[in-house]
């Protein structure tokens, strides 16, 4: 199993760890600040022992990361991981505005989550929606960014931690189970702007961007 330093702290950018195993280009690490994609969520760009990661998987309760082809790791040796900051920020404060868009569509309208994704540069949700979604964005927004203006604490935490499942809180606005990487304060997500698109017949999409 990796230890998932990422879930305590989501602003750690470096952290000194030991390869774990090696599997051709493949490795893991006894400890990880590396997030690896899950949930709709990209995983990190970084380094491991100054070798580029090329891709991030979750293997059950491990991590596996691909790295550069002649990395010369082996079990046991010290590493540095580093993370590219400032993609992990835009990441969660991204991720937070979702799941604020998300609950707000859930709690107000009740329709279907079908998808969804977050990249560097915007995210989306798509939803099972026989109209446009247009008319609900103002709304939405509205309310989003009520919550963004009232800097309000984030919580994150094991619901179950044998099982390695977390959740987080936003004290009288909803709990919700998620694995991802988690802002502190409501407030760092910044601006919100949210952009309708329409994937498909029966379905509707929600781009959404930040400051």
């Amino acid at each position: 199993m990796t230890k998932k330093i990422f879930w305590q702290e989501p602003y750690l950018t470096r952290l000194e760890t030991r390869i774990a195993s090696v599997d051709g280009d493949d490795v893991t690490v006894e400890e990880t600040i590396f997030y690896a994609l899950s949930g709709g969520q990209e995983s990190d760009h970084g380094t491991i022992g100054s070798k580029r990661v090329l891709q991030a998987r979750k293997e059950g309760r491990a991590i596996v990361y691909t790295l550069e082809v002649n990395h010369g790791l082996k079990p046991g040796d010290g590493v540095r991981m580093e993370i590219d900051w400032q993609r992990r920020y835009k990441l969660m404060r991204l991720h937070l505005a979702v799941e604020l868009v998300l609950e707000l569509v859930y709690q107000n309208f009740g329709a279907k989550k079908v998808g969804a994704h977050i990249a560097e540069d915007k995210a989306r949700i798509d939803f099972e929606w026989q109209e446009s979604i247009s008319e609900t964005l103002p709304f939405i927004k509205e309310r989003a960014l009520a919550i963004v203006k009232a800097d309000k604490e984030i919580i994150s935490a094991f619901s179950d931690e044998e099982n390695q499942r977390r959740y987080w809180e936003i004290e009288g606005f909803a709990r919700v189970p998620c694995g991802g990487t988690h802002l502190k304060k409501t407030s760092e997500i910044g601006g919100i702007k949210l952009k309708r698109k329409n994937p498909g017949k029966g379905k509707e999409r929600i781009e959404i961007y930040v400051d």
